[in-house]
């Protein structure tokens, strides 16, 4: 398993207006076709009318929310599952500072490796923790909430 750097598109990069037609062509065309495994024939606008694209149809549906994002002016990232990530692009990913980031690797809130004197991060591991921090704001939400609530201040 080497590093791997994920696929970006940036917000504003793709034509918002472009995304969301082509988000109604692939929606329309994947509600109007079996929802089986088949493949799906992408037909290019290139004038070539005997020529295809075919996409596996989980690609398909893989497509469409990334376009669904695009469509909102948002920007999409692939990374594969079993990706490595310095921790640079951990740090990038959460949004937070590098030496940040090494405090909750030393803290043990994110699992990582050694390789050599440099820490590696699957980027599992650093999906799973942006799942449990979400979590855990989402209840500190809660609570404060209730109490608000409670206190009558709401």
């Amino acid at each position: 398993m080497g590093t791997v750097t994920g696929k970006k598109i940036e917000p504003g990069v793709v034509n918002a207006h472009d995304a969301q037609r082509a988000l109604r062509r692939i929606n329309d065309y994947l509600s109007h076709t079996a929802q089986g495994d088949e493949d799906i024939r992408v037909h290019l606008e290139t004038g070539a009318t005997d020529e295809a694209l075919v996409l596996p149809r989980p690609v398909a549906d893989m497509f469409a929310s990334m376009l669904a994002a695009l469509a909102n002016g948002q920007g999409v990232q692939i990374m594969p599952v079993d990706a490595v990530l310095t921790t640079q692009q951990a740090a990038d990913m959460l949004n937070v500072s590098r030496p940040y980031l090494i405090g909750l690797l030393e803290a043990g809130e994110i699992p990582y490796k050694l390789v050599g004197r440099h820490r590696r991060i699957r980027f599992a591991d650093l999906h799973k923790y942006l799942r449990e921090d979400d979590a855990r704001r989402k209840d500190a939400a809660d609570e404060l909430m209730e109490l608000d609530q409670e206190l009558g201040l709401l």
